[in-house]
């Protein structure tokens, strides 16, 4: 499987990476199989996170035995200079190593103190940590950590959907020899043709795309994608084209960084759902059981706490009402 040069981590890593945050979904057995056919495929690089329940266990479950030929990326979303260094104690314990390839602060609002960014440092320094990078959903953020050049890594979403300001910092990611890492691949979803995304990955030599994988046959998706990548030529950027039909504009990522809502609504889920609905099997959203929970937008009291933590400037609240709306209008459509 094709490796490229991470960076000035001087790390050599699969360009098809193994996100392991959705296989919390499934059991230990499962993850087990997952990860060991990664692993016998060439996939050598996994991005974790202390915070994804037990991601971080199943890997440590699965390839421990391997460590030695493999690259850990793990995160922790917490500011704190005693929190942080507990999280990382945790991450070597539940990953069952004695150190993380790459640290990454996870999608901070701004840089982190220089004394927290010390204190991350100094475990770098005792060899609990070999580099360290940072996660974002905010461009000027990420420009920011980059050309400050204490980062060796940047994590940041990048696929078919993004656009000349994404591009042009992983442009500045290749100037400053920063390993970029692409974050939500397929969109979170949204992109229903893996080879259209893994094309479009392609043409970008410094990328490291992370693909989730859930299950074995994504997992043999995207190892057929990388033993045989599919040509630049005029049908793949038809292709590509297709993808991007009717996602331009206002629409959600599906970060998450909206939540928690106080009135529980599944902001996420909600805000996209009729892109889900017209992009992907209707079926799952057409019980009453859902109807219901999409019905829980009414409970909004509009405090705009989901407004103000988006990453993407969306006005939440009001994308939520017409997403209802839009919801009702293909539900009775489908279920006439």
């Amino acid at each position: 499987m094709k490796q490229i040069r991470l960076g000035r981590t001087a790390l050599y890593v699969s360009k098809t990476a193994f996100g392991a945050l959705p296989i919390q979904r499934v059991s230990i057995e499962e993850s087990d199989a997952i990860l060991k056919r990664a692993f016998e495929s060439g996939i050598n690089f996994y991005d974790t996170a202390n915070m994804y329940t037990d991601s971080e266990m199943k890997i440590g479950h699965a390839l421990h035995d391997v460590r030695d030929q493999i690259v850990i990326a793990t995160k922790s979303q917490v500011f704190d200079k005693e929190k942080i260094l507990k999280n990382i104690d945790q991450s070597l314990k539940s990953l069952q190593t004695d150190y993380i390839d790459i640290f990454q602060f996870h999608n901070p609002d701004e840089l982190p103190s220089e004394d927290i960014y010390e204190a991350v440092y100094k475990e770098k320094e005792k060899g609990k940590i070999k580099h360290i990078g940072m996660t974002n959903h905010r461009l000027n953020l990420a420009f920011d950590a980059v050309k400050s050049g204490l980062y060796e890594t940047m994590q940041f979403p990048f696929s078919l959907l993004s656009q000349e300001k994404e591009i042009a910092l992983v442009e500045e990611c290749k100037r400053t020899d920063t390993g970029f890492i692409a974050m939500k691949a397929m969109a979170g979803g949204l992109i229903n043709d893996s080879r259209a995304s893994f094309g479009f990955m392609e043409q970008y030599e410094n990328v490291v795309p992370i693909y989730g994988i859930q299950r074995l046959s994504e997992l043999e998706e995207f190892i057929s994608l990388a033993n045989n990548p599919p040509l630049y030529n005029e049908d793949l950027k038809n292709a590509i084209e297709k993808s991007k039909e009717g996602l331009s504009g206002d629409f959600c990522r599906g970060c998450g960084y909206c939540l928690p809502c106080p009135a529980e609504i599944d902001i996420p889920q909600s805000a996209r759902i009729s892109l889900l609905m017209t992009r992907s099997p209707a079926e799952p959203y057409l019980t009453e059981e859902f109807a219901q929970k999409m019905e829980k937008i009414n409970d909004c009291i509009e405090c705009g706490k989901c407004k103000s933590r988006c990453p993407y400037e969306l006005d939440t609240p009001n994308l939520l009402k017409r997403e209802l709306d839009r919801y009702r209008k293909l539900y009775n459509d489908i279920n006439q």
